[in-house]
């Protein structure tokens, strides 16, 4: 079975169980667990920021770093396809009194002007606009890379209204090989920061949360308040240890085999895909030529060994990650270039 349903669907490697296996622990809660010291310490010397913090999973992340930025009755702005929105269960208005503002794009992208058009005047009757996050990449944009110049033309405007900017970074590290840019540029812009360990880097579990040392402090509480003070979690933090110092070079893999996929299925009668959009690790194309919706061409294509997600009606993902390789995805472009849709 190709498994290309998502990069959250990778197995340890040999390499990264030993690690586990042989990890020094202690307990979290009481600060003493060395292996996550030095996973803390690692990932905000990769990024440049004072501290980091890990957490659970990239959902908790995001709604710690949120809950830990604001104060109930805030608005938020966020791109109306993004994770927070649409993958976090009402979070931010759960957990922080948040009203979320959301920004209509076309890719997962908006400008420093949108931003300025979104943020309401002050006075008795409205909210406070008071956050601006951006995911990047772009999840249900297709990997999409929210660029860094425009990202740093929001940072001014939030600075000219004195607001506070969150970045769900989940698959920064994809923006930051097909890129070049250092993560640190990638991350300096923002007031909090959530990483993911267990997407592209292949950690089974965990995200990290990166900020100031007084932010990271504050977030620590917030963290246990959520339920995500963990006791000896080195034996999970040696995995993300393992692939931020092994798996972060190697993403440029998964972003040759994203492109060998969208290549082959956009020959594919019936699909629609623009292989230029494609510029991470996330192949989104459209099959409503087919006739068929998304649900029954992804069962076709779990009946020959392909597993992929419907994204939409009309719409099918593909992620790549370690556990495919180049001749996996020219496999399933085969198989798939195979098939008869016009069957059951």
């Amino acid at each position: 079975m190709i498994d290309l349903r998502s990069d959250t669907v990778t197995r340890p490697s040999p390499q990264m169980r030993k690690a586990i296996a042989e990890a020094e622990v202690g307990d979290d809660v009481f600060r003493d667990d060395p292996t996550v010291i030095r996973l803390e310490e690692k990932v905000a010397e990769l990024f440049g920021t004072e501290a980091s913090v890990y957490v659970p999973s990239g959902t908790m992340g995001n709604q710690v770093a949120l809950k830990t930025l604001s104060e109930p009755g805030w608005e938020i702005l966020c791109e109306r396809d993004c994770h927070i929105v649409n993958y976090e269960v009402a979070g931010p208005a759960i957990h922080s009194s948040l009203l979320i503002n959301m920004i209509d794009t076309e890719h997962g992208v908006f400008t420093a002007e949108d931003v300025e058009s979104h943020v309401r005047e002050p006075n008795i009757h409205n909210p406070l606009t008071k956050i601006v996050t951006i995911e990047n990449t772009h999840n249900r944009h297709g990997g999409t890379i929210f660029p860094l110049n425009e990202i740093l033309r929001i940072r001014k405007v939030a600075s000219k209204h004195n607001l506070l900017m969150h970045l769900d970074g989940a698959r920064i590290w994809n923006a930051h090989i097909a890129t070049g840019a250092p993560l640190a540029d990638w991350v300096a812009p923002f007031d909090s920061v959530s990483v993911c360990l267990s997407k592209g880097l292949g950690a089974p579990v965990g995200s990290m949360i990166l900020g100031t040392k007084d932010f990271i402090e504050k977030a620590r509480r917030t963290r246990k308040l959520f339920g995500g003070g963990m006791r000896q979690v080195g034996i999970l933090a040696a995995a993300g240890l393992y692939a931020v110092e092994h798996n972060i070079d190697r993403l440029a893999e998964d972003h040759d085999s994203a492109r060998i996929l969208a290549e082959g299925l956009g020959g594919i009668d019936g699909f629609d895909i623009d292989p230029d959009r494609v510029q991470t690790n996330i192949v989104i194309f459209d099959i409503s030529k087919t006739g068929k919706t998304s649900t029954e061409i992804v069962g076709i294509f779990k009946r020959h060994g392909v597993l992929g997600v419907p994204f939409g009606p009309t719409r099918v993902r593909f992620v790549t990650h370690l556990d495919v390789t180049a001749e996996d995805c020219r496999k399933a472009v085969e198989i798939i270039s195979g098939l008869n849709f016009d069957r059951p």
